[in-house]
């Protein structure tokens, strides 16, 4: 299948997938000798190279060392940095990576601190460092002039290892001709801290990852600001970026050093480097960096091109330098930690932060929908089922909030054909604990009434699987849905709603008169995963007291299931995932669908590496190891630590892409209010997703189509016999 780098890759290969590896890398510097420098930096490039890097960026001044001082001046360290920069320009063959180094350069009787881009045996161009710090212990004022007050022009006079015309600028950025979303910018150090640093221009000029070469010293606490400024950088701009500083090797007469490097994209860290390493070898940091994801997020943020046209005139003075490079072999994912639930973070401390803002966004967005109601009560339905046990839990919280009892939250469980005593028990009980107005309304006789309207088989005494279709289920959600709207009504209140993000993107729900339908819906733009994390963090949290958090545990343990159709003997109960397929995965391929945009092929190759308990791992060993499940600190995991065949993978993608895509968005269309919780979206109309309800999702199922059998021509090419086995049934399946 045709990459963005051109030709046909494997299914495997991150480069099939918009991917690019890229190194921070740290040396150990031998302080005033460019050769040996030169050396070591070959060395530490030929690895990263050997490791699938396209691009290798190495601290500032590392050809001869940052902490010379006066030594910079002199004519022996001048011109050994030229011979060195030769080396190191030879060692850059065609096809290999971009080496990006540091380097002092003496230009028309001036000094400058550059970056020297090299790539396929040419210098591509000579960025010299904007912004001089001269205070404190810096004093690089005393040797080098500024790149901005440079007098020879745009390019360098005469010629530079043995090339006329080498750009000499910092406006300049590196694109490579085979992937124009491959384009790299530089800058040096402080160039970075000031206010609006070069690498700005560049990232409008179309710069996807910007490379800092450092020097900076280490002192208490500058990592993590490091950190900061680094995440910004790559956030605002919508990019990766590379930082790296120098380590081992430097002076220590007044200094220290920690080496520390990162890589960040669109604010994610990627790696970061073992700081105050002693190893004589280097250090070389890998990160693979989404190219598509830099790309889509751009394109997503008008504001991001609006203001790039107010610096129109600068932005448009960036030169862009073209170069050419087809990475070399096959790489997995292997430098990239892919998380297995997007919505939920595997820090303990991340995670309880998320489930206290989406628990709050919830409970703020409900009381305010109370006060403007004038309304002073609610009507919710529960099953004992997850969504409506967070639901009645965010209802408590919101009374609570606005100073009014929580028996003015009327709540009512429903049993119907199929409902189990256990759940029955587990919602009178929750509704107990948290006192609330507690009834049961048993829906079976208004439902035999709707069957008999109907003239359906279960009202003649028929019983059974056949009988037990999707009418049969539909009366009883929409049975629920009536009874709860004339309930508000007859007390003067208004329907909660329970359905939560996953099942309105799989258009789990009855529509219209259905649990598709309330006056308010809490829980429309929270994903099922999260949801059990958030009742979780509210037992962890100890809100509703020891009674309560114990029933919460007890539902937290149960299948999920609507509970719709009667178990016959020896059945099992009807379960949700059966049905459907996991949540988890649904709600992986939602993340990529509307959060990130990726097509079919992107989707399930992240799929692979997050899920795929048989992705092939022989042509690389992952760096990171799998996720674990979620957990809350003092809590047991909530979700479990699951994997399945990469066939079963595609198969479900199929049928998200599906319900997704093909049968679900009328229902999407039309949907109650609800307060917006993550950045992975709402699906509502008024807010993260406006699309028809007609449309086609053919360029999706073709797309899949294409992916199973490019996965599996990858598979069989590559020696995975029995993958290649797998996915060629799955083909079956579907008559591929």
């Amino acid at each position: 299948m045709q990459s963005a780098w051109g030709g046909d890759r494997s299914f495997f290969d991150l480069h099939a997938h918009d991917f690019v590896r890229v190194s921070t890398c740290v040396p150990r510097v031998f302080l005033g000798d460019p050769l040996r420098n030169a050396a070591a930096i070959g060395e530490l490039y030929d690895r990263a190279v050997a490791d699938g890097s396209s691009c290798c960026v190495f601290p500032e001044l590392c050809v001869c060392g940052y902490a010379l001082d006066d030594l910079l001046q002199q004519d022996a360290i001048l011109r050994e940095t030229l011979e060195a920069l030769a080396l190191l320009k030879a060692r850059t063959a065609p096809g290999k990576a971009l080496l990006v180094v540091g380097a002092p350069l003496r230009v028309d009787g001036r000094l400058y601190n550059c970056a020297v881009v090299l790539h396929g045996g040419r210098a591509l161009g000579v960025i010299p460092k904007s912004y001089l710090p001269n205070f404190r212990e810096f004093y690089e004022a005393r040797q080098f002039v500024s790149g901005r007050e440079r007098c020879c022009g745009d390019v360098l006079p005469g010629t530079f290892l043995g090339e006329a015309g080498v750009p000499f600028r910092a406006d300049v950025v590196f694109r490579c001709a085979e992937n124009a979303d491959f384009c790299v910018g530089v800058e040096v150090c402080q160039d970075v801290w000031v206010p609006v640093p070069p690498s700005t221009f560049q990232a409008f000029r179309g710069a996807t990852v910007l490379c800092n070469l450092s020097a900076s010293n280490i002192t208490i606490d500058k990592s993590r600001y490091r950190h900061a400024l680094v995440a910004s950088m790559s956030s605002k701009n919508y990019c990766a970026y590379l930082y790296t500083s120098a380590g081992a090797g430097e002076s220590t007469n007044d200094l220290a050093w920690d080496g520390q490097a990162v890589i960040y994209e669109c604010g994610d860290l990627l790696g970061e480097s073992e700081r105050f390493a002693d190893d004589v070898r280097g250090q070389a940091l890998h990160g693979d960096v989404d190219l598509g994801r830099v790309a889509q997020d751009r394109s997503r943020d008008m504001t991001w091109s609006q203001n790039g046209r107010d610096f129109r005139d600068l932005v448009e003075k960036v030169r862009v330098v073209d170069f050419s490079l087809v990475p070399g072999g096959s790489h997995g994912l292997g430098f990239r930690r892919v998380a297995k639930r997007p919505y939920v973070p595997s820090d303990p401390a991340t995670l309880a932060e998320r489930c206290y803002e989406c628990y709050n966004i919830q409970v703020s967005g409900l009381a305010q929908r109370m006060r403007a109601s004038g309304l002073k009560k609610l009507v919710i339905g529960v099953s004992g089922g997850l969504d409506s046990t967070h639901a009645l839990l965010v209802c408590c919280q919101a009374l609570d909030k606005l100073g009014l009892p929580r028996s003015n939250c009327l709540a009512y469980t429903m049993p119907g054909f199929a409902t189990t005593a256990a759940t029955k028990s587990y919602a009178l009980e929750l509704m107990r604990c948290l006192g609330v107005t507690a009834e049961t309304l048993d829906i079976t006789p208004s439902c035999e009434v709707m069957l008999g309207d109907l003239g359906h088989a279960y009202a003649a005494g028929e019983r059974g699987r056949a009988v037990y279709d999707v009418t049969f289920e539909n009366v009883q959600a929409g049975e629920r849905t009536n009874h709860l709207f004339r309930l508000a009504n007859h007390k003067g209140a208004f329907v909660v709603g329970t359905g939560d993000l996953s099942e309105l993107a799989l258009g789990w729900c009855t529509y219209g008169v259905g649990d598709h339908m309330s006056h308010y819906c809490v829980n429309a733009s929270v994903p099922k995963s999260l949801i059990q994390c958030v009742i979780q963090w509210v037992i962890s949290s100890d809100f509703v007291g020891a009674e309560a958090n114990a029933v919460l545990t007890s539902i937290l343990a149960v299948e999920i299931s609507p509970e719709l159709v009667p178990q016959e003997d020896g059945e099992a109960m009807q379960s949700t995932e059966d049905a459907l397929g996991p949540y988890d995965l649904h709600d992986f391929q939602l993340y990529c669908a509307t959060r990130r945009g990726f097509a079919p092929a992107k989707a399930a190759y992240l799929a692979m590496h997050a899920w795929a308990s048989d992705c092939p791992d022989t042509w690389e060993r992952a760096h990171f190891e799998r996720e674990p499940p979620p957990t809350l600190a003092g809590a047991a995991a909530v979700l479990e630590d699951r994997a399945f065949p990469l066939a079963k993978v595609l198969d479900f993608q199929r049928t998200f892409l599906r319900r997704f895509f093909l049968t679900s968005q009328f229902k999407r269309t039309c949907v109650p209010n609800a307060p917006k919780v993550g950045d992975g979206g709402s699906l509502s109309p008024r807010g993260d997703w406006r699309a028809p309800s007609d449309s086609s999702w053919q360029p999706w199922h073709r797309g899949w189509q294409a992916t199973v059998k490019w996965a599996r021509a990858s598979a069989a090419a590559d020696g995975h016999a029995e993958l290649a086995r797998d996915l060629e049934a799955l083909m079956s399946v579907y008559e591929l």
